[in-house]
């Protein structure tokens, strides 16, 4: 009698209850779920017409749209392996990624088409290209395919709940992104899970701000559907569009990295009086300045909550509930406590901190250790990298990298990130494929880059840099280098020529001295 634990059951009960109801907005485009869930009928059956079979691997990148959105039930209705790609990445990263996923079905938004055909040569794996608007040769046009296909001709596959259903490339801590293999039981339970802590209704109205492609937009690409709310998307994010779009579509929640709370709180003052009060933020990512959440919910009058997780937990791990000895402390106190990550969600299973000695550390809020984690949101592993696996996944536990303290109350509180990734308006950067670029250039001998304060995205790459004798290359000539090499956002915000960089005995550079030669440098 038992049914698979899976988004698809989800999709079934709000097919059921909510045929009528909006489902989605994009631009112009209103569907009911009637409408969206019969769109992905149709695409199901043309990816099956086109081969793609259970287990396969289906691409995309796209931004927020209602095409992105179809994926997240058409592909896994199949059987097939949903693998959303961060769209600000470059050719290299997307040549790498849809080959080391096996992808056999590549569908991409307009934008993105270009640079795709420039690479086609390195996929000689994937079979179809589908443009998800307009008609291009060479492409499927997506929306001509789902328009003249018959519904009746899809075939649903027996699924299990420890089948995969997406597999999301992380910017990780190392060179090459590791593919996350999210299962359809971990996107259940981090779905009920939010469903539990965030009361939600029918009633609400969704604005995408947060990435689709960004861990499955945190599971509330399902989440929405499953209480039979509205997705409303915004395919371009800054404040003025987020403001029109609250105001245009009532918006009663959204979710959002903190370089994007940071854009509203520091928007026009007249964008910020005229916005509704009582809208809901759930924020994570590197934590929101106790500032920015004072200022939001002082002039605006919204609620914000932070949740904590990774890509390889699907991604919630804990959320910085609520307590009712929370309402007597003064604005600046409730911002402070805000900050922290949190407790545990229902579903999400046990965390611990514990220190090198593999114990808990005390309920101190100093002593710090390393957030390890075991339970239902956990990945299956990575794909295809069964040694990266076995380091993260050991002795039981997910070993998540993230130093963080416990605080009497039993709340988490993240303080530095024992890997030397860097989170940069939510997207993980990694420090070592920053340096990579910057040796390839022929004056650099050194190099190191590490994460600091930034106002607007929470924190950003800086790069130390040690010259070869005899050669120079000034900060503008580097920074057009490296842009050259990287996707934009990963770029370091400043460059620092130093005599030589802070080295161990055995030579490891001291990545905490150079944070610390921040001030100093400002000084100067």
């Amino acid at each position: 009698m038992e049914t698979p634990l899976s988004p698809l059951e989800l999709m079934r009960r709000t097919r059921s209850l909510f045929a009528n109801k909006e489902a989605v907005v994009d631009g112009a485009l209103r569907l009911t779920y009637d409408q969206l869930f019969d769109r992905c009928d149709r695409w199901s059956a043309v990816l099956q017409r086109l081969g793609v079979a259970q287990g396969d691997r289906v691409a995309y990148i796209a931004p927020n749209t209602h095409a992105h959105l179809e994926a997240y039930y058409a592909v896994p209705q199949i059987g097939a392996v949903l693998v959303p790609i961060n769209y600000r990445l470059t050719g290299d990263d997307f040549a790498y990624i849809i080959a080391h996923s096996g992808a056999k079905v590549v569908c991409a938004a307009p934008e993105y088409l270009d640079v795709l055909d420039s690479i086609r040569a390195r996929l000689p794996n994937v079979t179809h290209y589908v443009a998800l608007e307009g008609s291009r040769t060479g492409w499927l046009d997506y929306e001509a395919e789902v328009a003249r296909a018959s519904a009746s001709t899809l075939v649903r596959p027996t699924i299990d709940e420890r089948d995969l259903l997406t597999i999301n490339y992380t910017s990780g801590t190392t060179a090459r992104p590791k593919g996350v293999m999210i299962t359809h039981r971990n996107a259940w339970m981090n779905t009920v899970g939010t469903l539990v802590h965030i009361h939600m209704t029918p009633a609400e109205r969704y604005l995408w701000t947060l990435p689709m492609f960004h861990a499955n937009g945190w599971t509330f690409t399902w989440t929405i559907t499953a209480i039979g709310g509205t997705h409303v998307c915004l395919p371009k994010v800054d404040p003025a569009r987020i403001f029109d779009a609250i105001a245009r579509e009532s918006i009663t929640m959204f979710c959002a990295a903190p370089t994007v709370l940071i854009g509203i709180a520091n928007a026009p003052a007249d964008l910020r009086a005229s916005a509704p009060r009582g809208l809901r933020i759930l924020t994570a990512g590197a934590p929101p300045a106790a500032a920015t959440i004072a200022r939001i919910e002082g002039d605006l009058g919204w609620d914000i909550t932070q949740v904590y997780g990774l890509t390889e937990t699907a991604p919630f791990i804990t959320i910085c509930e609520p307590r009712a000895d929370h309402a007597d402390l003064s604005p600046a106190e409730r911002a402070t406590i805000k900050a922290r990550q949190g407790v545990e969600l229902v579903t999400s299973g046990e965390l611990r901190v514990v220190g090198e000695d593999g114990q808990d550390v005390p309920r101190d809020g100093a002593t710090p250790g390393e957030i390890i984690v075991r339970g239902n949101v956990v990945m299956k592993g990575y794909y295809d990298d069964p040694q990266a696996t076995a380091h993260a996944l050991r002795d039981g536990y997910f070993h998540t990298g993230d130093a963080a303290v416990v605080h009497p109350d039993g709340f988490a509180e993240i303080r530095d990130r024992i890997k030397d990734v860097i989170i940069s308006g939510g997207e993980n950067i990694s420090s070592i494929e920053i340096e990579g670029a910057l040796l390839s250039h022929h004056a650099v001998q050194e190099a190191a880059v590490v994460g600091m304060p930034d106002a607007q995205w929470g924190e950003s790459p800086h790069a130390f840099v040690v010259l070869r004798p005899g050669d120079r290359v000034d900060e503008a000539a580097l920074r057009d280098f490296v842009r050259s090499k990287l996707a934009h956002f990963k770029c370091p915000r400043a460059y620092y020529f130093v005599e030589e960089l802070p080295k161990t005995a055995t030579g490891k550079i001291q990545k905490f001295v150079l944070r610390g030669r921040r001030a100093a440098i400002a000084a100067q």
